[in-house]
């Protein structure tokens, strides 16, 4: 049967992403499988509630704090879980720290594998086909699109997530940032730089 056949379930959904997840939640609504409120309730907790400014506190405690940061790269679990960053998608948290010698990134090959308490819902071109692909294969060209160009001397290390275990990149500290405190490091810390698509935000 071709793909576009009018009996294919897929010729009933529209093209664009965003009215396919419409017309998904309205078909799931009218069986009565999905509570739309309930669902709404979801997407506002990890998009209001839970997000990356998590992942933006665990990071500026780890630039402020070194027996902090030593905690969290040797077994990130327990630390993160006295935070209350645990949870569904947020088990079995790796920290991968950014260094001049060492660039981290993160993909998810398989799926979209992703630390949900600390970063929330993952972005569209984290589940998209091309940067799942092209992330393992060319590092440095997709980092290079995200405005990410590393010198030669700096190794690129790809992190693969998985069900059994999540990535998160702790980036390099700025410089200029030595008396900032907690609150005003955090605002540096970007979601991209703790996939390692980005890098942390330089102060003005």
């Amino acid at each position: 049967m071709p793909h576009d056949h009018p009996d294919h379930p897929h010729a009933l959904l529209p093209p664009d992403p965003a009215l396919r997840v419409k017309a998904l939640e309205t078909i799931l609504t009218e069986k009565g499988l999905i509570d739309p409120a309930a669902l709404e309730e979801i997407i506002d907790t990890y998009q209001n509630r839970i997000g990356p400014q998590n992942g933006a506190r665990v990071v500026a405690r780890a630039w402020s704090d070194p027996e902090f940061r030593a905690a969290l790269l040797a077994d990130a679990d327990p630390v993160l879980a006295d935070l209350g960053y645990y949870g569904r998608q947020g088990e079995h948290m790796v920290v991968v720290e950014n260094t001049p010698q060492q660039h981290n990134m993160v993909v998810c090959t398989l799926c979209s594998c992703y630390p949900w308490p600390l970063l929330g819902i993952p972005p569209g071109w984290y589940k998209s086909d091309a940067y799942r692909a092209r992330a393992v294969r060319e590092p440095r060209k997709v980092l290079a699109e995200f405005g990410v160009t590393l010198p030669p001397e700096t190794a690129v290390r790809v992190w693969d997530s998985t069900a059994e275990v999540r990535y998160l990149v702790l980036p390099m500290r700025p410089e200029g940032t030595g008396g900032m405190s907690e609150e005003e490091l955090a605002a540096l810390v970007t979601r991209d730089s703790m996939i390692g698509t980005g890098l942390a935000k330089v102060p003005t």
